[in-house]
C-alpha cells in the first residue's frame, strides 16, 4: 500500500481543470487501480474504452472553455443504478467518467450486506473474511481501497450508509424526495460513497444544486446508542460515542443523551415495501414521530451508530439486523450520513451515523466537514483501507 493517501475529487478535478494532468490520465490511473485491486471484486463490468472516450470528450470539452466542476473525476456506478440514473446523468454532466458497474447482492440470503461477482463474493478490503456492507458493496470498496474517490449507491435501509461504514468511507442519505425514488415504495434514494465531506459536497453540487454552507458557531447533537429499539455490541457503541466526543471538545460542541424510545420500525419497514406505495399508513406512529420532532427541534442533529455490529462473516450477520439504525429514516426522510468513527479492537471499522431535519442537507453536511476536520489527526486518513 503506499504511503500517500489517494486523490479524492475535487483535488482531480482541480489537476485537471487546471492542466496539470489530462481526465484521460486520470481515468487511465484509476483503471491500473481498478485492476490492482480485482481479487476484493468491487466491479461486476468494467468499461476501459468507453470510459477513456468519455474522458477524451472532458478534455475536449475543457479545451473549448466549458467548465467542469468535476471534470476528469473517476466515477464508479452501483450496477442496479447504471449511468442511467438520475444522479449519474448528472454527476457525467458535471465532468465525471463511468469506469464501471460496481457489485451488488445476489440472490440467495435474507440480508444483502454483501456483494456478488461471477468471480465470487465481493470482499471487504480491511479484512477480506468480511463482508463489505450493502447492498452498494462495490461502491464502498472502490471507493475505501483508492479505486475512485466517488460513487454511486443507494439507500432503502442504509445500503449506502452501512457500506461505507464498515468499508471506513462516508455515505451519504438526502433527504427523501430530493432525488428520485428508486423504488415504488418511496424509501429508496440514490447518494453518494465518498472518502472525504468535501467530495459528497461536490456531489450535492452536481446532482442537487446546493452549494455548502458554513457550519453553525455552536453544533448541538443528541446522542442516542439504542434509539430505544437496538442492541448494539458494546465496542461499536463506545467507538461511535468516543469519536463523537473528541468533535465535541476539539470544536466546542455540544452533546446530551438522548432518552428517545422509538418502536423497531421492523414490520412498519417491510408493510411499506412489500405494498409498493409510497402512501397510506405504513410509515412511522404518531408517537414516534412525534418525538422524532421534538427531539430535532431541540438540537441540530441526531448521533448514533450506524450500525449495531462490525462487519459480519460471509456465512452471514446472525440474528443481528445490521440495519437497526438506518432504516428508521429511510420510513421518516430525513438526511443522514455516516462518517467514519474508528477501528475496532480487531481492525474493522465503525461508524458515526449523524441525522439532520429535513432539507437541512446542508447543515448536515457543514456538521459532518466540521467532525471530519476534528477527528482528522485522531483517525488518521480514515478512507484509506490497507488492502490493495
Amino acid at each position: 500500500m503506499e504511503n500517500q493517501p489517494p486523490s479524492t475529487a475535487g483535488a482531480i478535478a482541480a489537476r485537471v481543470t487546471q492542466g496539470a494532468t489530462s481526465a484521460v490520465e486520470a481515468v487511465r490511473e484509476s483503471l491500473a487501480a481498478v485492476d490492482r485491486i480485482a481479487h476484493l471484486r468491487a466491479f461486476v463490468e468494467v468499461w476501459p474504452e468507453a470510459a477513456l472516450e468519455c474522458a477524451a470528450r472532458v478534455d475536449a470539452a475543457l479545451a473549448q472553455g466549458h467548465p467542469l466542476p468535476l471534470a476528469g473525476v473517476p466515477l464508479a456506478v452501483k450496477a442496479t443504478e447504471g449511468v442511467g440514473s438520475h444522479q449519474a446523468r448528472r454527476l457525467v454532466a458535471a465532468g465525471a467518467v463511468p469506469i464501471g458497474a460496481t457489485s451488488v447482492p445476489g440472490p440467495g440470503t435474507p440480508w444483502k450486506t454483501w456483494g456478488n461477482t461471477d468471480d465470487g463474493p465481493t470482499l471487504n478490503p480491511w479484512n477480506t473474511e468480511r463482508v463489505p456492507g450493502g447492498s452498494s458493496a462495490g461502491s464502498a470498496v472502490a471507493v475505501a481501497t483508492g479505486a475512485v474517490p466517488l460513487a454511486t449507491a443507494s439507500d432503502g435501509a442504509g445500503s449506502t450508509r452501512i457500506p461505507a461504514a464498515w468499508c471506513g468511507v462516508i455515505g451519504y442519505k438526502p433527504t427523501t424526495g430530493l432525488l428520485p425514488a428508486r423504488d415504488r415504495a418511496g424509501l429508496t434514494v440514490g447518494g453518494p460513497i465518498a472518502r472525504t465531506v468535501g467530495d459528497v459536497e461536490l456531489y450535492r453540487s452536481a446532482v442537487l444544486g446546493g452549494r455548502p454552507v458554513a457550519a453553525p458557531p455552536r453544533i448541538r447533537v443528541a446522542w442516542s446508542p439504542t434509539l430505544g429499539f437496538n442492541d448494539p455490541e458494546p465496542e461499536v457503541v463506545a467507538l461511535a460515542e468516543r469519536a463523537l466526543w473528541r468533535w465535541a471538545r476539539s470544536r466546542g460542541v455540544t452533546v446530551t443523551r438522548s432518552e428517545i424510545a422509538l418502536t423497531d420500525p421492523t414490520s412498519t419497514w417491510h408493510t411499506r415495501r412489500e405494498r409498493g406505495s409510497s402512501t397510506g399508513p405504513a410509515s412511522v406512529g404518531q408517537r414516534d414521530q412525534s418525538a422524532l420532532d421534538g427531539l430535532l427541534h431541540s438540537v441540530d442533529l441526531l448521533a448514533t451508530p450506524t450500525t449495531p455490529n462490525r462487519a459480519h462473516p460471509h456465512s452471514g450477520p446472525g440474528d443481528v439486523m445490521s440495519v437497526g439504525f438506518t432504516w428508521l429514516f429511510n420510513l421518516t426522510g430525513h438526511p443522514a450520513l455516516s462518517l467514519p468513527a474508528g477501528l475496532t479492537e480487531d481492525g474493522l471499522p465503525v461508524g458515526l451515523h449523524l441525522v439532520a431535519r429535513h432539507h437541512e442537507d446542508a447543515l448536515l453536511l457543514a456538521a459532518a466537514r466540521d467532525a471530519e476536520q476534528a477527528l482528522a489527526r485522531a483517525l488518521g486518513d480514515g478512507g484509506h483501507a490497507p488492502e490493495m
